[in-house]
């Protein structure tokens, strides 16, 4: 894994790259193909979730009571209420969170586990599911948009929490993971091959980085993807995956 200090560097960029988007759109009350979830509450749910990993990293305690009162409604419910702010203090609000979030992560003594709705990570996992997330609700905000982003190399970690998550996945939908380790071998935004798994495994998924990455966090239907799997296991692995904490997504309809 990279360390702490490029992981930042690379949130950072992130949230840059879907602020531009972000702030240049006129109109935020746009549906985003998140039913029920316009521009705004995307951006309120990562100022939202931002400020809950900055908890998270300085008051665990206090992380500990919001985990212990959540609902079944508290992500809409958040994304709702920051969606009835003004663009303008939602906006400023999202910056500033970003901020703090960086110099949150950055304290962290080295082998704090922080807590947080699924297993307790590392800072470098907190960064590189922020990372994450961050990527997946601003391709919401992009296919609001009709906007097309350029893939960066910034996909690898996306991709590396979606392997990573691959048992939980399964568990989470009431199925037994696999025993054996599968190989992925993607291809990156430059022509690089980005690999996990034992090479010669007998069961694999290839592609594109970039269809593996809209997969794993259900911004597309498999249908239009060019992600292969190779093996019983794999298969399914590809009809359940999710590289995100929580309950199982619905997924989106094939685009037709």
């Amino acid at each position: 894994m990279p360390d702490l200090s490029s992981l930042l560097a690379d949130l950072t960029a992130e949230g840059e790259s879907l602020d531009e988007l972000a702030a240049a759109a006129p109109d935020w009350t746009v549906p985003t193909p998140a039913e029920g979830w316009t521009i705004a509450h995307q951006i309120a749910h990562l100022a939202w979730t931002d400020r809950q990993a900055v908890v998270a990293a300085t008051d665990p305690d206090a992380f500990g009571e919001l985990l212990a009162g959540a609902t079944a409604r508290l992500v809409d419910e958040s994304a709702a209420a920051g969606a009835a702010e003004k663009p303008a203090d939602l906006l400023e609000r999202w910056r500033a969170g970003r901020r703090e979030i960086i110099s949150a992560l950055a304290a962290v003594p080295s082998g704090t586990r922080l807590p947080w709705f699924g297993p307790p990570m590392s800072a470098a996992s907190m960064a590189t599911a922020r990372i994450m997330e961050t990527w997946a609700h601003g391709q919401d905000v992009a296919d609001a948009l009709e906007a097309v982003r350029e893939p960066t190399a910034r996909l690898r970690h996306v991709a590396h929490i979606g392997v990573r998550a691959r048992d939980f996945a399964f568990r989470n939908r009431r199925l037994e993971p696999p025993a054996e380790e599968f190989r992925v071998a993607l291809a990156g935004p430059g022509g690089e091959e980005w690999t996990w798994g034992p090479d010669g495994a007998a069961q694999s998924v290839t592609g594109p980085a970039l269809d593996f990455c809209l997969l794993v966090t259900q911004r597309r239907n498999r249908a239009d993807l060019a992600v292969t799997a190779h093996g019983p296991d794999a298969v399914r692995w590809l009809e359940v995956a999710q590289a995100f904490a929580g309950p199982p997504g619905g997924g989106r309809p094939p685009r037709g």
